[in-house]
């Protein structure tokens, strides 16, 4: 069927980014990953220590190498293969590693503001945690926002809290809620993080997750994999219990199915990770990428479904 589904230019059939940033600003736009110096309230001790179990030593920033720079020269730096690649791309400051509003707002105010003038910046991306959001901060982001878009990355994981107190996630899915709830009031943009394959949760949790933010106010979702990378709490799990982590087929089927259960105007940011080769342990089946993607929209047209199509 031609154009069965709206928000794409392709045989998509589901919302993805690459539409969303296309719509907006006809033409290639780049994420710049940044780490800003900031911690997590599970890793110095506010909440607990030793952060997310999945997460590694560079609170998720592995594969920013420029990190030990000041944050405006691992930008510049960060770009210089996009600049190759594409002349006149417009850029997303992606402030990834750890959560980057735990912190006074004179400290968030000093890593966003050499971004806000930039002609080549487009958009903003904050990646942090539902319980690092205090009001000043809320407000200040806010008005940021009448000027350029900004998008907070929430993780969430799963809709359990106890799979939440499993993986040290140290927030509970009413904080969650919560959090959505006075971002709405806001011009904020939230991106939802989902994880499958969490350690002791079946198919019908991973589901559940989706069904139970479904009707939250949010605008975009990553969907994830669970990788076991080297040096970090998950894998210590795994070495003494290896528990068996979903199939490739198996993800590909049930993101098929969470995507049914998405509101059709949730913009799809990612479906699947980019572990780096040398530090993944176990599934080696994410390092294909690509294949994994096409399979993803194969199936889709196979069953003749797209994103939202079970939405209720």
């Amino acid at each position: 069927m031609e154009n069965l589904f709206p928000y794409s230019f392709n045989e998509k059939r589901y919302h993805t980014f690459n539409y969303y940033l296309k719509s907006r600003y006809h033409g290639k736009v780049s994420k710049v990953i940044l780490d800003a110096g900031f911690t997590c309230p599970n890793r110095d001790g506010k909440k607990g220590y030793g952060g997310c179990i999945f997460c590694s030593s560079s609170g998720s920033g592995d594969s920013n190498l420029a990190r030990e720079k000041d944050i405006f020269d691992q930008y510049l730096e960060n770009k210089k293969v996009m600049d190759r690649k594409w002349p006149n791309t417009l850029y997303i400051p992606y402030f990834q590693a750890y959560s980057n509003t735990y912190g006074p707002l004179e400290k968030i105010k000093a890593m966003i503001e050499p971004f806000v003038s930039l002609d080549e910046v487009a958009e903003i991306a904050i990646a942090t945690r539902c319980d690092c959001l205090e009001d000043d901060v809320i407000e200040y982001l806010d008005g940021l926002s009448k000027y350029k878009p900004v998008w907070l990355e929430l993780g969430l994981q799963s809709s359990s809290d106890r799979t939440g107190e499993l993986i040290n996630r140290k927030y509970s899915f009413e904080d969650f809620r919560d959090a959505l709830h006075r971002l709405d009031r806001t011009g904020i943009r939230v991106c939802v993080h989902v994880m499958n394959g969490l350690p002791f949760e079946d198919k019908e949790q991973m589901l559940r997750t989706v069904k139970d933010i479904s009707h939250l106010p949010f605008d975009g979702i990553k969907i994830h994999m669970l990788h076991i990378i080297r040096n970090t709490a998950l894998a210590r799990m795994h070495e003494l219990h290896n528990y068996s982590l979903i199939s490739r087929e198996e993800y590909i089927e049930l993101v098929v199915k969470q995507l049914e259960l998405l509101r059709p105007e949730v913009v799809v940011q990612r479906l699947t990770g980019d572990p780096i080769k040398e530090d993944l342990i176990a599934p080696m089946w994410l390092l294909n990428k690509t294949t994994i993607l096409n399979d993803i929209d194969k199936l889709m047209r196979k069953l003749d479904t797209w994103q939202g199509k079970k939405y209720e």
